[in-house]
């Protein structure tokens, strides 16, 4: 009984780690070409995360722009025209890039 318990149990475990799949490939970017970023705001799914709560929104995508860029990240951004007229996402660019290019 206790055998057949054991065998049960262990092709249980065994199926239930199946179950995880292989790793997908994720797509690579093409050598020398810069993947686009969509004009419209980024889905949350796709956002670089850091803990910016209590920020403005636009302090808080200016720093994730400014990091990203300093990391040299497909996810590299500088929205000019709003650089020069938003001061928080100036800021938070500012901020951005500054702390990531020293952890670099």
């Amino acid at each position: 009984m206790r055998t057949r318990l054991f065998f049960l149990i262990a092709v249980i475990a065994l199926i239930v780690s199946a179950c995880g799949g292989l790793p997908s490939k994720q797509q690579q970017p093409i050598p020398g070409k810069k993947p686009e970023r969509p004009a419209r705001p980024l889905p949350q799914s796709a956002k670089p995360k850091y803990n910016l709560t209590g920020y403005p929104e636009s302090t808080q995508q200016g720093y994730i722009d400014g990091c990203e860029t300093a990391k040299n990240t497909s996810w590299a951004f500088k929205d000019r025209n709003r650089y020069d007229k938003d001061g928080q996402y100036r800021m938070g660019w500012d901020d951005g890039f500054s702390m990531c290019k020293m952890k670099k």
